[in-house]
């Protein structure tokens, strides 16, 4: 980031940057530094502007919210070199160093329209461009059916994984873990919540259904996880009727529900088990997605 704000004069407004970032990460970077979700004015990374209010509070970047901006003394608050100058920075630079604005929002939008699915300018900047906006249109998802779905964040991006929530229908997050903090950015409740919620996405909380951290110690073979999961499928969940069928209430009035917790593989988290409850609850909806 630091290395492309840099290379861009140090100082790009906000909507521009990551606009810029995108198509960098995109079309340069092997392994992209950042992901990007369909926001209000287009392709948006929470991490990105993660990183920025860390780098506010070295006093590396500047506190201006509508602008990315380097500080004067940047480099020295920094303590180490960025390289700026490597040759497909310097050819990005030259290609779209110029370009800002709704002519760079409409450059992006009209190359990758998932990612404009959810902006509410993109009638505005695409004025008169029927084709732009029929294939913006043409990637929104399909009105998905009511039901239920499992999504575990182990091994995701906070942007991989709320696009996985964008792609498969889901309009209700709920999280099944007992304590929902985590190490990994974004998925500690108020950012997990905050980043549903920003894209349309409803997030419910359900502690009763999880399962205590002190229970999830010296889980090491599928045998020991079998175990914990019996335990809990004969105790935790008969007591937890009242959650089980809120569930399947939300199912009822329409809801495609995505249960959530960490782990990637549903064998190995309780979850699977919560939705098995539920689904005996909801005879009609069909089985359990994982996704």
């Amino acid at each position: 980031m630091l290395a492309l704000l840099d290379a861009l004069g140090g100082d790009v407004a906000a909507v521009d940057f990551q606009k810029l970032l995108f198509l960098y990460c995109k079309e340069v970077e092997t392994e992209p530094s950042y992901e990007f979700v369909p926001y209000k004015f287009g392709g948006f990374s929470f991490t990105s502007y993660a990183d920025k209010r860390k780098l506010q509070e070295l006093g590396i970047l500047d506190g201006d919210a509508q602008r990315f901006r380097l500080t004067p003394d940047w480099k020295e608050r920094l303590g180490r070199s960025v390289v700026s100058t490597d040759l497909e920075m310097v050819g990005f630079t030259k290609q779209y160093g110029n370009l800002r604005g709704n002519d760079l929002v409409g450059d992006v939008y009209r190359r990758y329209p998932w990612w404009a699915t959810r902006s509410q300018i993109a009638r505005k900047v695409l004025a008169g461009d029927s084709a732009a906006m029929a294939a913006i249109e043409g990637e929104m998802p399909s009105m998905a059916p009511a039901g239920l779905c499992s999504i575990g964040y182990e091994g995701r991006t906070i942007e991989s994984y709320v696009n996985t929530l964008l792609k498969s229908g889901i309009t209700l997050l709920c999280d099944v873990r007992k304590n929902p903090i985590s190490r990994k950015y974004g998925f500690s409740r108020s950012t997990l919540s905050h980043a549903c919620e920003e894209v349309g996405i409803a997030y419910r909380h359900l502690p009763q259904l999880g399962i205590e951290s002190s229970e999830r110690r010296d889980l090491h073979a599928q045998a020991d996880y079998d175990a914990l999961f019996a335990r809990y499928g004969n105790v935790t969940l008969p007591q937890a009727v009242g959650p089980l069928e809120q569930i399947a209430a939300w199912i009822r009035e329409g809801n495609r529900v995505a249960v959530t917790c960490y782990e990637r593989d549903p064998a190995q988290c309780h979850r699977t088990l919560v939705a098995a409850a539920v689904l005996k609850r909801l005879p009609t909806t069909g089985a359990l997605v994982n996704l």
